[in-house]
């Protein structure tokens, strides 16, 4: 075996030029970074040949003194931390030492910084096999400029490992895009090729805010954007998330920040997917700017030497919190959220991203659903509307009224309500529907005015005229009342006649046990009988007819990588989803028109109605702007 032997300082630091220096990208992160955390108010990035010629990183931050500039290209010398407590509660980006010192093991490096006590700026320069530094006098402003030329010049391996210059800049320019997106304070200005690709003052108020976010996200993204402002426990979640609608292919548009620095983490993901679980179609992607702000000593950033990796000391709690806070925002957004977006990119103009929860209630001047009186012409209450002795939004529907009239639907017959009358039966359509008198009170989705082919409903408003799925709709109605049912019962156990025995490993076998009671709570009776072997004795009683070995091991298997499952709440629900899917109305049923205007106020006042239980949309508007153009009208 060969002598052991220490390794140049040399060959060091380009084995961790290895870890922290992958691609152009890398170096301009680590070099933004130390920009933001010298306090800069303003960066340029210049940019050449995608970033393999040059990268130039230009701050107006502190600087650094020239007596400590050959330092700062030494490795783990930094300015960040001091001891082990700096350590354990990290509130800088960089804290390391090794970014300056890795990039210039692998490229020509120049370093030129000014601080405000400084008569004249000082450059120091990295070049050549021994990496030795020479010092000399410079002309610059206070704060620092770093040149980066010629990456891997002296390690052509690693060179052809890189791919064509517009690849690089790519990622160089969502780089940026990370960078500019955590700190709205800062000013960037990124350059290709001596063509300006970004430039971005200080965004200080929320209007600047969201201006911003509609540069790098797109104008679209914050057009459907929900904001959430969210505190507990010491934590504060705020940002801005997608409504389902505006759902993507791929996962490109999801940046979560942790204190400032953007992060890609497990547990975010699982929190979000969760969130998101039931109002997104088949492998659909979420898309959202989201914030997340907690106490430095609680969350362990020294994961991974690029940084991207961070470790809460608590992470349930903090799963829980992102989840309840993005399942209540997406909760609370109603048909008028979606209006907005809609309408803005119609005409053309930048909305209030805030998306404000608005629910519908039916007001009713009886026990019947308004609007159920045969014989005679009647008006379908809306929000704004008030009949004598009636207070808008105040009243609901008895449950049994509301049973009564979902079973109107499929069955086609009359239905008796509470007062003893009876509902004219489905199909009738001699009734007429007085529009309001001033439309901007209208409701959000409007008043009916037809049906089409038995499957959708056409409906008026003053934005235009919105197109309801009535299936999709009505299975979303009754699903979310069917979820409201069970939380009120509580999940209920079922003892099996004969235990199902699960062969699993020893993990597996340890963390059942561990959990027991936890399982127990899920309506999982699993009992530990040998060193690999379990034995469940009760489930759900509402998934009775399920694969109980397999939901055994998925919740096991949730439990080692998340810390907890929601497993069984997930096949529960797609349990309910199916049911109420077959439960619902069907297609080419003929309905009345304050049948149809009953079904748009429900969805008016129900959690997630712009999607049905698959992710389906179940309505849509065509803005009487888009029908002008379609018509050539006003030109």
């Amino acid at each position: 075996m060969p002598a052991i032997r220490l390794l140049t300082p040399r060959l060091a630091n380009q084995i961790a030029a290895g870890e922290v220096v992958e691609r152009p990208a890398s170096v301009a992160k680590e070099l933004i970074e130390n920009a933001l955390d010298a306090g800069a108010r303003r960066i340029d990035i210049d940019i050449e040949q995608g970033g393999v010629k040059l990268i130039r990183v230009r701050d107006d931050g502190s600087g650094i003194g020239e007596s400590d500039l050959s330092l700062a290209l030494s490795r783990h010398a930094t300015s960040k931390i001091a001891d082990l407590d700096d350590l354990e509660a990290v509130a800088s980006l960089g804290f390391r030492g090794e970014a300056l010192a890795s990039i210039s093991s692998v490229s020509r490096l120049a370093l030129t910084s000014r601080t405000e006590d400084q008569e004249a700026a000082a450059k120091v320069e990295v070049e050549g096999r021994d990496m030795d530094a020479t010092i000399a006098p410079a002309a610059h402003p206070v704060g620092t400029t770093v040149e980066v030329r010629d990456l891997f010049f002296n390690t052509p391996a690693r060179r052809k490992f890189l791919r064509t210059e517009k690849t690089e800049f790519n990622h160089v320019e969502e780089c940026v895009r990370r960078q500019a997106l955590s700190r709205f304070d800062t000013g960037f200005t990124l350059r290709h090729n001596q063509r300006v690709i970004q430039s971005l003052r200080p965004a200080e108020n929320p209007l600047d805010r969201e201006r911003r976010i509609g540069a790098l996200c797109g104008q679209q993204f914050i057009d459907n954007a929900v904001i959430i402002d969210a505190e507990a426990t010491g934590l504060r979640l705020w940002g801005w998330v997608a409504l389902p609608t505006f759902s993507r292919s791929q996962a490109d548009l999801q940046y979560f920040f942790v204190n400032g620095r953007v992060i890609r983490d497990r547990l975010v993901a699982h929190a979000v997917r969760q969130a998101y679980r039931d109002v997104l179609y088949n492998n659909r992607h979420p898309a959202f700017v989201l914030y997340l702000e907690v106490d430095p000593a609680s969350v362990d950033v020294n994961v991974h030497p690029t940084k991207h990796e961070v470790r809460f000391r608590d992470g349930r709690l903090v799963h829980d919190f992102i989840f309840r806070t993005l399942h209540k925002a997406l909760a609370d957004v109603r048909p008028d959220d979606h209006l907005r977006g809609a309408v803005a990119q119609s005409e053309g103009r930048h909305p209030s991203a805030h998306a404000q929860a608005f629910g519908v209630q039916v007001p009713m001047t009886d026990s019947r659903p308004a609007g159920f009186d045969s014989g005679q012409t009647v008006e379908a209450p809306y929000p704004g509307s008030q009949g004598p002795g009636q207070q808008p939004f105040q009243q609901e529907w008895q449950a049994r009224d509301q049973m009564a009239f979902y079973q109107s639907l499929n069955q086609g017959g009359g239905v008796e309500s509470s007062g003893g009358s009876t509902v004219p039966p489905l199909g009738r359509s001699d009734m007429a529907i007085t529009p309001p008198v001033n439309q901007g009170d209208d409701p959000p989705l409007g008043y009916a005015i037809a049906q089409l082919h038995g499957i959708y409903i056409l409906a008026q408003s003053h934005q235009g005229l919105i197109v309801v799925d009535m299936h999709a709709a009505h299975e979303r109605i009754t699903y979310e009342r069917m979820k409201r049912a069970l939380e009120a019962q509580d999940l209920k156990s079922q003892p099996l006649l004969v235990p199902v025995s699960l062969a699993v490993s020893q993990k597996e076998a340890a963390l059942a046990e561990t959990h027991g009671q936890e399982l127990l709570q899920l309506g999982l009776g699993v009992e530990r009988i040998g060193p690999e072997t379990l034995a469940v004795r009760q489930v759900p009683a509402l998934l009775r007819g399920a694969d109980t070995e397999q939901l055994v091991r998925d919740v096991l298997s949730d439990l080692i990588e998340n810390g907890e499952s929601d497993r069984v709440e997930a096949v529960t629900h797609e349990l309910l989803g199916t049911m109420a899917c077959h439960g619902s109305v069907r297609a080419n049923r003929q309905l009345t028109i304050p049948e149809m205007n009953t079904l748009l106020r429900d969805m008016e006042a129900t959690e997630r109605s712009g999607q049905c239980n698959h992710g389906r949309p179940t309505w849509t508007v065509m803005t009487m702007a888009e029908l002008d153009k379609l018509f050539l009208r006003g030109r």
